[in-house]
């Protein structure tokens, strides 16, 4: 099985849809206006920013100076770099553009390529490439766009070519990469063509003065929220969906069946087989489309270890609760690894939110993980019980024994490795903001 490892957009609403980005991931953007996935970058940049991780911005469409305005702060990131097709490209090496590398470059955070030759698609390739490779992790792409290729390039022709020869590339150099068009200025079968080849598409809208965003294609996830139009707002720098405001209010039983299931682990068709019903029925309940039978929810209740309160209220009442027997202990599945490879339960009722949230981990002997076994932008404790465990952060690999901490900050694992021939356990906390 190959490993996914999850990397953040920056939206959490757009993680959960997507159960998050993971790393070999295409995204392309279908944007009605040609305007509406400038929020989404942003929140990938920020995201990118927040994680000290290189990213590469190449534009086609607007001047560096243009570009720093529209960015703002997020230019001031001495891991982003720019590449600049612009100033040679539509700008047509005015003097007014080259102007900006003698009197803005040299004192900007961020780094700025400029492309002598953009019209010609081997030389992006080169230039592109080139900077990659003097990048070291997780590099990120924002390529803005496909729509600016095309002007440049005479046609959709080239720009399939250029996106279908990068995209298998790209996914095999581990990166992560945003790429923009607008839906009205490509044809059909070159919209078809790009799909074909992209991890993950979605398509943003605008009607009547409504934005909605839609997956429409998401590999390897499952394909229950496909094709599924869901309501947003952008305000400021935040981005707000129509199921997050409904959340603010009163407590619906899809919302908070859909945030039981995934703190399992469980998908829409596991938990649909053990209640003995359809996924599209569990599918239907979670969106607020119709309501689950009363036998029904008790299984469901039943499964998840809950009360059947647990459905209508956000949190369960604990203050008075002091002892929590082991059967409300809860076993988590991890898609990200192969099955035998890890094991996790969750230590307290999964209807809790406490602020250290109690997990018991084993990793069997001889098994080597590459990423880490949660998705989590906190703090994170662990205690080691039994065994030996080698934990692999940035460039540097630690050995941790019994009766060893192991706290992680900012940096997640990028493997833990048991070399031993005992299983090795562990208390892991997950601490809350």
């Amino acid at each position: 099985m190959s490993l996914k490892i999850r990397v953040s957009s920056g939206v959490p609403q757009l993680d959960r849809m997507l159960d998050g980005l993971y790393i070999g991931d295409n995204v392309v953007w279908h944007d009605d206006s040609g305007s509406l996935a400038a929020a989404f970058c942003h929140k990938f940049m920020e995201s990118s920013m927040a994680e000290e991780k290189p990213l590469i911005y190449v534009s086609f469409d607007r001047s560096p100076r243009n570009l720093l305005d529209k960015l703002g702060r997020l230019a001031e990131n001495p891991h982003l770099t720019i590449l600049d097709c612009f100033s040679f490209g539509k700008g047509a090496s005015s003097p007014i553009f080259l102007k900006f590398y003698e009197e803005v470059a040299p004192s900007l955070k961020c780094r700025i390529i400029k492309v002598v030759e953009p019209q010609r698609m081997d030389e992006v390739m080169d230039v592109l490439y080139s900077i990659h490779a003097g990048l070291t992790g997780v590099v990120r792409f924002i390529f803005e766009s496909l729509t600016g290729m095309q002007e440049l390039w005479g046609g959709d022709e080239n720009v399939v070519r250029f996106y279908t020869h990068s995209c298998p590339r790209l996914y095999e150099l581990n990166t992560v990469a945003y790429w923009i068009m607008e839906k009205t200025a490509h044809s059909q079968r070159t919209r078809a063509q790009i799909n074909q080849v992209a991890q993950v598409v979605i398509e943003l809208c605008i009607k009547r003065g409504t934005t909605s965003l839609s997956v429409v294609k998401a590999e390897k996830r499952g394909t229950e929220g496909l094709n599924r139009p869901s309501t947003y707002w952008v305000r400021d720098t935040g981005i707000t969906f129509d199921e997050e405001k409904r959340a603010g209010g009163l407590v619906d039983i899809g919302m908070r069946l859909k945030e039981l299931r995934t703190r399992c682990g469980l998908s829409q068709t596991d938990l649909a087989k053990l209640v003995g019903v359809t996924p599209s029925n569990i599918s239907q309940v979670e969106n607020n489309l119709i309501y689950p039978s009363l036998p029904a929810l008790m299984k469901m209740a039943e499964i998840l270890t809950v009360d059947m309160s647990s459905f209508f209220q956000s949190t369960v009442e604990t203050r008075e609760r002091v002892i929590f027997p082991a059967s409300q202990a809860m076993e988590m599945k991890s898609a990200a690894f192969p099955e035998g490879s890890i094991y996790i339960k969750l230590l307290v009722p999964v209807d809790m939110n406490p602020k250290a949230e109690p997990y018991l981990v084993e990793i069997p002997a001889e098994q080597t993980l590459n990423g880490h076994f949660f998705a989590h932008k906190g703090e994170e404790l662990g205690y080691v019980i039994s065994g030996e465990i080698q934990v692999k952060v940035g460039s540097e690999t630690h050995t941790a024994r019994p009766g060893d901490i192991i706290i992680l900050e900012s940096q997640n694992p990028s493997q833990w490795k048991n070399t031993g021939t005992e299983t090795v356990k562990l208390v892991w906390l997950k601490i809350r903001h």
